[in-house]
This record gives C-alpha cells, structure tokens and sequence, in this order.
C-alpha cells in the first residue's frame, strides 16, 4: 500500500483498530473537525483498497470484524448520499460508500459545519 501511494505502511490490524476507534468516538460523538473527519476517513479507504492486494486466509480473518465494524458505523450514521460531507471534501467513488454517510451526533466544530451543509442530526446531551 504504500508504494500505492500510501504515506505509511500499516498493518491490517493497525487499519482495522483505526476503523474500530473511529467508529467507536462516532457512536459517542466526533469532536473533531470536518478536515480531521475526512482524514479520519481514509482509515477505511486503505482496508478498501489492501482487500484487493491481500491473500484470501487475510481476507477471510477480517472480513467478519470489519463488516461489523462497517454494521456499526452506519447504525450511527445518516445517509445523506455525501450531500453535506462533500461541501468540504470531493467524494470519491460511490463504492466507497462510508463517505455518502454523516454522524447522527453532532458536537462541536464537526456539527456545526455538517448543519451548515445541510446534514440533520443531533447535538450531545451536555447534561
């Protein structure tokens, strides 16, 4: 991956728990901004493209974690087909479909710029 272009060579695993901790913070509330959430992005772009590089005992291995990892992030996502996020990013291919979604809570600096594009969702209890 990394002579794709890639700027530091990572390990499944070290891409997959990306992915898991991403997901996770979304679930909770991103309270980032938008230009640390595309970037946070890409995490599952890299599993993308390695899935057509790797040997398939490696895809088999991971595939159930990160189909549930996937299952996860669009349970705490709104599809908006990448209205709001691509105000601020271009959007790539449509099959890399996680960037035609938004968090359904949004805190902070990420919230206020996804309202602003139009994305509907909800502000954390401060309580």
């Amino acid at each position: 991956m990394h002579q794709r272009g890639w700027r530091t060579a990572f390990t499944v695993a070290e891409r997959v728990n990306g992915w898991a901790a991403l997901v996770g913070i979304i679930e909770h509330g991103y309270g980032d901004d938008i230009h640390e959430y595309t970037n946070d992005l890409y995490c599952r772009n890299w599993l993308h493209e390695a899935w057509l590089l790797l040997d398939e005992h490696v895809v088999q291995l991971w595939t159930p974690r990160i189909k549930a990892l996937d299952d996860r992030y669009k349970a705490a996502t709104i599809d908006d087909d990448g209205q709001a996020l691509g105000q601020f990013h271009r959007l790539p291919d449509p099959a890399l479909w996680w960037w035609r979604r938004h968090p359904c809570i949004l805190p902070g600096d990420l919230g206020r710029s996804l309202r602003s594009a139009g994305a509907i969702g909800t502000e954390p209890d401060t309580a």
